[in-house]
């Protein structure tokens, strides 16, 4: 996150570190997220729900587009069970 780009790729935004760390991450993104944009692999629910306005899921090799996130996060949590 030191250098501004355009656009950033990002795995799991907040998934290492201690608290602390991780609140300063998620600050640090959700500056970033202001005048650039992100494709942001994540588990987390809440983070797509905060930094996301569409989605892709990734089933069985194929990906699958959804305008609506939670129609997204109800695909992915229905091949999760």
């Amino acid at each position: 996150m030191g250098i501004r780009v355009d656009t950033y790729l990002v795995d799991e935004v907040t998934a290492v570190g201690d608290q602390a760390f991780r609140r300063k991450s998620r600050a640090v993104f959700a500056d970033r997220m202001e005048k650039s944009g992100a494709i942001l692999v994540s588990h987390e629910m809440q983070q797509i729900r905060d930094f996301c306005d569409s989605a892709v899921v990734l089933e069985n090799g194929s990906l699958t587009y959804f305008d609506d996130l939670n129609e997204a996060i109800a695909a992915h949590q229905a091949q999760m069970r």
